[in-house]
């Protein structure tokens, strides 16, 4: 018998109808032997009315009293639900967040879970009940015993702890689509359905805009090992497993704030090739890779900085074993890259850097949590460390740096974040950081039988996401210096706002003898006009120049583990953005993800010429339920 929990969102109890057929199908798991959790949303657009009605009250509605508004959606679901499953003869016990036990911060609006006791739930299992808990809430610690919820996609979150906490054989996610698709099916109708996804894969979607589930979801799936499964609310599919490695024991004690680093990594065979003053127009960055694929160079970090004038700065990190291949390649191609359209624009210069090196933070939720990279540059600043290229997901935050920094800034990255090194261990043997030829193996995960399954995909690329609800922020003439970074992001965290990309320009100016830099990031459209309003406060005390903020644009990603070591993928993709006449704006990639800025009228676009080239779509098309 397992013990198993599942998560039905708000299209899937949207009305009377689907909440029987749900009770149907919770009736059918536990007539086959399993004893069963049921997690589920507001019904339909039951929250979006509530923030209505909110609305029409107070134009800034007090975030307490918003809390206290929204948790009442799932109570109705919750109580429905059990009525239904009653009516079927089966034992059924409705309760909120709070009565279940989840605790969390004492934060409004966007509370993280600290720890759930289980003692309550536990007995009404094993006295036979289905119990129907209600997602997206909790209880702060505090003794007022404030009622929180967990912000967007809270349900997801919910359930998945809940499993966690209750070690429960796996954890299924409803939804209104079949499984995790390779994109969203309202833009590519064709997207097709995969059996397995990695947890460091599906975090990465997730955080890129892919709705199907929580990044915070996906993270407690991958810290703690919870098997997940995504299934259509309307039909038996098998739908997707969404795959972790078995986890190392970690406490249930604050569960969603602990340790978010896991490993500190570092690669000191290293070095950058940058090629400056490239024409800003579609074409340049597919002409390069594509010459950099035909001639089997394999590259690790792509940057191309936010525009400056007509041109461009592109940068990218390959092993030292072949920098001087890499070199030629840049070389050879750069007098092709100069402006026809003006004579006197000067030829995109080649830059080589040697002795470099690459020092990452590894873990889960690095985007989510905006102080850990925050934290991060402030540890490199403190420890005398210069970061020449900056690279983030929500795995890993890379930074590169140095070779003759790099031990140092190894050492006080593993003592800030609390990471162990054996007693007689060296610091290389300690952190061995993978590289493009050898970072190697998608290695095997667990399923809920125990069995091995490693996913597989005939394409390099498992998903391609858009998230078209993003901001940049672009700062001039940032004196290039340790500290800088760690002070702007430092700022950002303080106020809460994530950042997803951040480009360094290659360009170095000295003005009034101070070496400086451009510096971009992307933020949530939500936080940019905050953001940029709070750094242009400080900008004149701290040294900065302009903050610029553009909401005009798109960013379009392509994940997968199977880009690891094949060096076309980025080439391909950015030639399905040139065949469009689509220029690219800013470039960043991480280890398993190649992001892209462009126009935002051209984002949709951009994503399906991208799932076209890539070969991911299949023969049956998907429709969406209502």
């Amino acid at each position: 018998m397992a013990l198993i929990v599942q998560k039905y969102g708000g299209t899937s109890v949207g009305s009377v109808e689907r909440i029987q057929a749900v009770a149907q199908r919770v009736y059918k798991t536990v007539q086959a032997g399993n004893s069963l959790v049921v997690v589920v949303s507001a019904m339909g657009k039951t929250t979006d009315g509530l923030v209505k009605l909110a609305n029409e009250i107070s134009p800034n509605p007090n975030r307490r009293e918003m809390d206290m508004l929204l948790s009442t959606g799932e109570q109705v679901t919750i109580a429905l639900l059990s009525m239904a499953l009653q009516e079927l003869g089966q034992p059924a016990i409705s309760m909120t967040g709070p009565q279940v036990g989840i605790v969390t911060e004492a934060e409004h609006s966007r509370a993280r879970i600290l720890h759930i006791e289980t003692t309550r739930l536990s007995r009404h299992i094993n006295e036979g009940k289905v119990v129907v808990v209600a997602g997206f809430q909790g209880t702060s610690s505090a003794g007022e015993m404030e009622i929180t919820t967990l912000g967007r996609g809270g349900s997801d979150t919910s359930a998945v702890a809940i499993a966690a906490a209750l070690k429960a054989n796996f954890c299924e996610i409803y939804t209104d689509v079949p499984g995790i698709l390779t994109t969203d099916p309202r833009l590519v109708a064709e997207a097709q359905l995969m059996d397995a996804i990695t947890c460091d894969e599906m975090l990465e979607l997730a955080s890129l805009g892919a709705k199907v589930l929580h990044p915070r979801a996906v993270e407690i799936a991958r810290n703690y090992g919870v098997p997940l499964v995504v299934r259509s609310s309307w039909t038996d599919q098998p739908g997707t497993w969404v795959t972790s490695a078995k986890p190392q024991g970690r406490s249930l004690i604050n569960l969603e704030i602990a340790r978010p680093v896991d490993h500190v990594e570092f690669d000191t065979d290293q070095a950058k090739v940058a090629l400056l003053r490239v024409p800003d127009k579609p074409g340049v960055a597919a002409r390069l890779f594509g010459e950099i694929s035909r001639q089997k160079v394999d590259v690790d970090l792509i940057i191309q900085s936010v525009h400056e004038g007509n041109s461009n700065d592109i940068a990218f990190t390959v092993t030292t074993p072949i920098l001087k291949r890499a070199e030629a390649v840049a070389t050879a191609i750069a007098p092709a890259l100069r402006s026809q359209s003006n004579p006197k624009f000067d030829e995109a210069e080649v830059m080589v850097e040697h002795n470099i090196a690459k020092v990452s933070i590894a873990g889960a939720g690095m985007i989510g949590r905006p102080g850990v990279a925050a934290k991060m540059f402030a540890t490199l600043a403190e420890a005398g460390v210069n970061i020449q290229m900056i690279s983030t997901s929500e795995v890993k935050v890379s930074c590169v740096v140095d070779a003759n920094q790099c031990d140092r800034a190894v050492l006080a990255l593993r003592t800030a974040f609390e990471i162990e090194v054996g007693e007689h261990t060296s610091l290389r043997e300690a952190a061995p950081t993978t590289t493009l030829s050898n970072r190697g193996s998608r290695g095997e995960f667990l399923t809920p039988n125990s069995s091995l399954l490693t996913p597989h995909s005939p394409s390099p690329v498992r998903g391609v996401a858009l998230d078209l609800n993003q901001a940049r922020l672009a700062i001039r003439q940032l004196p290039d210096r340790p500290g800088m970074a760690a002070k702007l992001f430092g700022l950002l965290a303080q106020h809460n706002i994530s950042v997803d990309m951040i480009i360094q320009s290659q360009r170095c100016r000295v003005i009034d003898g101070v070496p400086r830099r451009d510096i971009a990031f992307t933020v949530s459209q939500i936080d940019g006009e905050n953001a940029r309003e709070m750094l242009t406060q400080v900008a004149a005390e701290l040294g900065w120049g302009e903050v610029v903020l553009d909401s005009a644009i798109a960013k379009v990603s392509i994940v997968g583990a199977g880009m690891v070591g094949q060096p076309g993928v980025a080439a391909k993709m950015f030639e399905a953005l040139a065949q469009q006449q689509i220029n690219i704006q800013m470039i960043a990639t991480s280890e398993i993800k190649i992001s892209c800025v462009v126009v935002k009228e051209q984002g949709v676009k951009a994503l399906q010429a991208i799932h076209a080239a890539f070969e991911l779509a299949g023969s049956e098309k998907f429709v969406v339920p209502a």
